[in-house]
C-alpha cells in the first residue's frame, strides 16, 4: 500500500465502499462503508497486482477504481455466504 499515506487509503476506502454499496443495491453506513472499501482496497491491489499487472499505488483515479471493483467482489462474496445461511 506505499504510494498513499493513511489518509487517503481512508478516503479511498470510503468513496469505494460508497462505490460498491450504490452498485450491488445495498445500504451501508458509513463505518461498513469505510470497512468494505479498505478490504476491497486490498482484494482489488492484490488482483490487479498479480492478475493485470497494475501497480494502483499513487494513482487516484486508478485506486479507486481498483478498490470499488475489490469491494464489488467482497460485496458479491458476502452475499454468497449469506444465501448459504
Amino acid at each position: 500500500m506505499s504510494g498513499f499515506g493513511w489518509i487517503a487509503w481512508i478516503i479511498i476506502g470510503i468513496v469505494a465502499g460508497w462505490l460498491a454499496e450504490k452498485i450491488m443495491k445495498r445500504n451501508h453506513g458509513l463505518l461498513t462503508n469505510l470497512v468494505v472499501g479498505i478490504l476491497g482496497a486490498l482484494i482489488g491491489g492484490f488482483l490487479a497486482n498479480n492478475l493485470l499487472n497494475v501497480d494502483a499505488a499513487g494513482n487516484w483515479i486508478v485506486g479507486i477504481v481498483v478498490a470499488t471493483i475489490g469491494a464489488v467482489v467482497l460485496l458479491f462474496l458476502l452475499g454468497l455466504v449469506k444465501k448459504r445461511a
